[in-house]
């Protein structure tokens, strides 16, 4: 029991410790020691979209005045797009920004510092490679790739231009997911046995544009600069619109939602990715000309890469089809269980003096802490409403255009996020157990080259 009451304290008073930093760096005061403080940044959207308008953007305009940040222009190659997006900055704003055609004109101008980018899961690690080599600072959206050759290029890229890009993993930001790596990390938490992640709901219409897709023709756009050039096929409205339904467009569920979680596993635990990877499901309910799962369980196992005698597994589920369960984020230890829902460590699941006795062991409890004094629910909706984690994550990225600081989540975490979520690629499409390769950055599947 004092070994816990001693837990508990010490937790308390970090996390105590943690808001205090927070608070000081959110000072607005501080900006005024860094220098060019008082400089405006301006700001260019790319792609503006649904999650642009319904996330980033709010998230933007919270902090944008005080920390003194302007957006100037909006790039987005459907002109209806630009059109609304123009609209709708003006309006939360009250300045309205320069419509652009293209990046290439964006870039071409010598008053935008940095970007904001939430264009198609397949595109991310192209326009943010983009960016960065056009001299920009990025806030990239999840995920950074779902294939390695782009993962790869994003990395380099990022790292030779020394800009500054945080990733929208948002879980980076959040004060309960921070305490709740200090804590693992501290060794208070014990070794993790297991992890079962789930993100589930009961949406027909999730990632369909129904009322949107007969307003898009292909003379209004450019399919070949949307594709990248890419050979994906001839015009097709709803791949444009609706692209999470459809590969290579987007793999769905891993694209969106498990990038997410997976991310927070290899920040707590400080491991790159997988060993391996096997995952199964299929398009059992919603027919209507996806592509893409819209049921999935994948199964991880990660640990030491020199060690496979030590380890664990991420059990991660997802489905549109049914919402019971909902989001979940679930940490074992043989001590106890890290609740990231309900953002707690309980003794739930440890080892009881009891079972202890069997094998004349010591009792294993963890203490009862909360995370948090407000639990923060996790956004499940399309249209976010700059929830209070991705309004964390811009500010962050905003705080560091000025300070030049690494970011939350920096590009590393982004490509650590991208091995996964190819590997799970590999999984859905081959049915086979999949590995990476750590010496040729390479996936592998049945002892050959995946991507």
């Amino acid at each position: 029991m004092e070994s816990n009451h001693n837990n508990r304290r010490e937790f308390l008073k970090a996390g105590s410790a943690a808001l205090a930093a927070t608070a000081v760096a959110l000072n607005a005061k501080s900006y005024a020691q860094v220098m060019g403080a008082n400089d405006r940044i301006r700001v260019g959207i790319v792609g503006c979209g649904d999650r642009m308008k319904g996330g980033d953007l709010p998230a933007f305009q919270q902090h944008a005045k005080e920390l003194n940040f302007e957006i100037v222009a909006v790039s987005d190659i459907w002109k209806l797009r630009r059109e609304q997006g123009a609209d709708y900055i003006e309006k939360l704003m009250g300045s309205r920004p320069d419509q652009v055609r293209n990046n290439d004109e964006l870039y071409a101008r010598k008053d935008v510092d940095a970007v904001i980018i939430a264009t198609a899961d397949f595109q991310h690690a192209y326009h943010g490679a983009e960016a960065v080599e056009a001299g920009r600072d990025a806030y990239v959206e999840k995920p950074i790739a779902h294939t390695m050759s782009d993962a790869r290029r994003i990395l380099a890229a990022v790292k030779k231009s020394g800009r500054i890009v945080q990733v929208g993993t948002q879980r980076r930001s959040t004060p309960a997911y921070q305490k709740a790596a200090d804590y693992i990390k501290s060794g208070q938490f014990g070794d993790i046995v297991m992890v079962e992640m789930s993100w589930n709901v009961n949406q027909p219409g999730r990632w369909r544009r129904p009322d949107v897709v007969p307003l898009l023709k292909e003379a209004d756009t450019d399919w070949k600069r949307y594709s990248l050039g890419r050979n994906m096929g001839p015009f097709d409205a709803r791949k444009y619109l609706e692209f999470r339904l459809f590969w290579p467009f987007s793999s769905g569920i891993p694209d969106q939602w498990l990038v997410h979680q997976i991310d927070t596993v290899h920040w707590f635990t400080g491991l790159p990715h997988p060993r391996s990877c096997v995952a199964n499901g299929g398009i059992y309910l919603w027919k209507d000309g996806r592509t893409n799962w819209d049921t999935m369980t994948a199964v991880f196992d990660y640990g030491p890469l020199d060690d496979l005698s030590k380890g664990f597994q991420v059990q991660y589920t997802s489905r549109f089809t049914n919402s019971a369960g909902g989001v979940k984020e679930l940490y074992y230890s043989n001590g106890g269980m890290i609740d990231m829902n309900k953002q707690t460590v309980s003794p739930t699941g440890g080892l009881t003096a009891h079972s202890a006795a069997e094998m004349n062991m010591q009792p294993n409890l963890l203490p009862s802490v909360s995370l948090v004094d407000k639990v923060e629910k996790v956004a499940t909706d399309a249209d976010t409403h700059a929830d209070p984690m991705t309004s964390a994550n811009m500010r962050n990225w905003m705080e560091c255009v000025r300070s030049r600081k690494t970011p939350n989540a920096p590009i590393e975490a982004g490509y650590a996020h991208s091995v996964a979520l190819c590997m799970n690629v590999a999984a859905i499409q081959t049915g086979m157990k999949v590995t990476f390769d750590d010496q040729t950055q390479q996936v592998m599947a049945g002892g050959k080259v995946y991507a």
